[in-house]
């Protein structure tokens, strides 16, 4: 487990490129027959992914947890966003198609992934935070995720966020995750941008093919930088950053937010004219 330590905003000021990438960049999240986890010690966020291929793998708390089992404190969200696949909770068995999500609550100890299919993996993308009570794990598919249109085809920025993990989804501790896709013809996400300082985010980008490219907005609304970003790559956003981004073409994106509290719409809107 990679472990990432907290930033200040005032240091950040003084980064270069290859600085903002090793705190804030996930270069690589997919390794074949592995998992990847990334630790952040911004609301002790864990951020990964499990590529199985030629056999299941098991999800292990580590030496950095100091814990029994990887969800003995916490809670954890996962989106497929490769082939078929299958992840076993205590036993139980759960189908995830492409696109499919799943809420595993805190206390369940054996978490298994798998692929159906070796030529084509599945790719579980993972984000766990820690939890103060225990929830049911729910399966949820693309069609059951909350539908929230937004933007226009006039300011490039027409999508649809799919709310997977929500209170008005499903019951959880302080994770909420979802899935926002750009139309055709859009290339701009969370713009107008904001903050909000009850809670940190992370964003992982996807449908991005081989020559295309996000660029990823972030920092202090007065004081902001880029980080260019790749398909399947994810970024770490603190409570005090902005988080937007423009692509060479629409692609899509995964978010996963922890902290104070689950409200959506508690954002801390930026006027444009403060932008720098």
């Amino acid at each position: 487990m990679e472990i990432r330590n907290a930033v200040n905003p005032v240091d950040f000021k003084n980064y270069t490129t290859d600085r903002l990438r090793e705190e804030f960049l996930i270069p690589v999240l997919f390794i074949e027959d592995e998992i990847k986890l990334v630790y952040s010690h911004i609301d002790r966020i864990i951020t990964g992914g499990a590529m199985p291929i030629v056999r299941p793998l098991k999800l292990d708390a580590g030496a950095e947890l100091k814990a029994a089992y990887f969800l003995e404190r916490r809670e954890m969200g996962i989106i497929n966003v490769g082939g078929k696949g299958s992840v076993t909770v205590d036993g139980k068995e759960y189908t995830m198609n492409p696109r499919d999500g799943m809420y595993i609550g805190r206390g369940n100890k054996e978490i298994v992934f798998a692929s159906a299919d070796p030529a084509e993996p599945a790719k579980f993308y993972l984000s766990s935070c820690p939890a103060h009570k225990e929830y049911p794990t729910v399966h949820i598919d693309i069609t059951k995720a909350k539908k929230v249109p937004c933007g226009d085809a006039e300011n490039c920025n027409k999508r649809v966020i799919n709310q997977y993990i929500h209170p008005e989804v499903m019951q959880s501790c302080q994770l909420t995750m979802g899935l926002t896709q750009l139309e055709s013809g859009s290339n701009w996400n969370t713009m107008p941008c904001h903050t909000h300082d009850r809670r940190m985010e992370v964003y992982m980008y996807l449908d991005m093919g081989p020559q295309d490219v996000v660029f990823h907005m972030m920092g202090e609304p007065a004081e902001t930088r880029h980080i260019v970003m790749r398909n399947e790559q994810a970024v770490i956003s603190p409570s005090w950053s902005i988080h937007s981004g423009v692509g060479t073409k629409n692609y899509s994106f995964i978010w996963a937010m922890c902290g104070e509290n689950q409200e959506f719409t508690d954002m801390d809107a930026v006027k444009m004219e403060d932008l720098r």
